[in-house]
């Protein structure tokens, strides 16, 4: 069984580092590379939920406006938009024991063990 999920991008360096500290405590997250499997709006409905968070504090801004997401939208448009274009989703995300965080700096994901 996995030990939590972690939202993951391989290609950001804060991504890879949250995951090598959550496997140098003894974890083994399951890896969602949300880029290849976006979640879906009721996801992250649920994990700004767990973050306690809206959708705006996970907004990547340079992303968004790249992506032609209107970034003073509401909360219903910002998470179908992040749902469309998860590439402006903040990263990484892990979420353990029905608590998230999000891993910037990397170490924040220890928190919530």
């Amino acid at each position: 069984m996995a030990d939590g999920i972690l939202y993951h991008n391989p290609r950001c360096s804060k991504s890879r580092q949250a995951l090598e500290l959550l496997r140098a405590e003894g974890l083994s997250p399951q890896v969602v590379e949300y880029l290849k499997t976006p979640p879906d709006a009721a996801t992250l409905k649920k994990l700004l939920g767990q973050l306690g968070l809206g959708a705006k504090d996970v907004l990547r801004k340079k992303e968004a406006t790249e992506a032609g997401i209107d970034t003073e939208a509401g909360e219903a448009a910002l998470i179908k938009a992040l749902a469309e274009h998860p590439i402006a989703l903040e990263r990484p995300i892990f979420v353990h024991k029905g608590k998230a965080v999000i891993g910037r700096p990397p170490e924040k994901v220890l928190e919530i063990l």
